[in-house]
């Protein structure tokens, strides 16, 4: 046989030197931080269903990631109030982002009208606002899209921990303003986390876990109303969650697949 080029195996040499080249350029806390960021990047987000049909993440869990597809449209909502300040996309070539307007004009939301070219893209987009900043995920594919997407947003956790210790001090855990707590909560499930107690002052939820909970990555609280999952407004501090709901069934869940783990909180009568 006539030597046609290189070998296979010569070929696959060529590839690992050239790969351990790249690694070899990277200082430890270069390696370090890119891994650390692929972490942030690829970690599960916290996603739900919103009003007419709404994709909605939690801002800030994670990087979203937004799928859309030719010839069709995301609309990607920001919190009604927010001005957009700069709009950077990776591949501004192959994805058109175009802005719109929806709401009373004190009260405006901003729509971030996303459109690939083709399928099988992908890039990363920064939205700048006057809040805050996005950093998403965009991919496109041959026909799957999301149609509407927008965001749960945390609260002011510092403010709100210091209101809610400013009412522990006043009354303490066993009485608040809004009464005396209902502890009437059944707990289903098994996990390592599972609560050792949840009660409710009629106005906010308090969910207790294992002083362990502070080694490790506290559950997500989804609370079933209407028979959706739905995202509240809550912080953790120390072992105690705090929801400003008053809860009357949710589920707490983390991990996923074979390691996923759930404990369901109703409240009895």
């Amino acid at each position: 046989m006539g030597r046609t080029g290189m070998t296979a195996g010569a070929c696959m040499i060529v590839l690992a030197l050239a790969i351990g080249a790249n690694a070899q350029d990277m200082t430890a806390n270069e390696l370090k931080g890119t891994a650390l960021s692929g972490q942030w990047r690829t970690k599960p987000g916290v996603m739900t269903t919103g009003p007419d049909g709404k994709v909605v993440f939690l801002f800030g869990a994670t990087q979203p990631s937004v799928v859309c597809a030719p010839l069709q449209v995301c609309d990607i909502e920001l919190e009604p109030g927010e001005e957009v300040r700069d709009v950077l996309v990776g591949d501004s070539v192959r994805w058109k982002v175009e802005a719109a307007t929806s709401g009373a004009t004190a009260r405006q939301a901003v729509h971030l009208i996303v459109k690939p070219a083709e399928p099988s893209l992908a890039t990363s987009m920064v939205v700048t606002t006057s809040r805050r900043t996005y950093h998403i995920q965009l991919k496109s594919h041959a026909s799957q899209y999301m149609a509407r997407i927008g965001f749960d947003y945390p609260s002011d956790i510092s403010a709100r921990i210091s209101n809610i210790s400013a009412r522990l001090q006043a009354g303490g855990h066993a009485r608040t303003a809004a009464g005396r707590p209902n502890f009437s909560y059944s707990l289903r499930g098994r996990a390592p986390w599972k609560p050792t107690r949840v009660y409710s002052d009629g106005v906010q939820t308090f969910i207790q876990f294992p002083q362990s909970i502070s080694s490790q990555d506290a559950p997500v609280l989804f609370v079933i109303s209407g028979g959706e999952n739905r995202i509240v407004n809550y912080r953790m501090n120390g072992d105690m969650m705090i929801a400003d709901y008053a809860i009357d069934r949710a589920i707490l869940l983390s991990g996923s697949g074979w390691h996923r783990k759930k404990v369901i909180i109703e409240r009895k009568g």
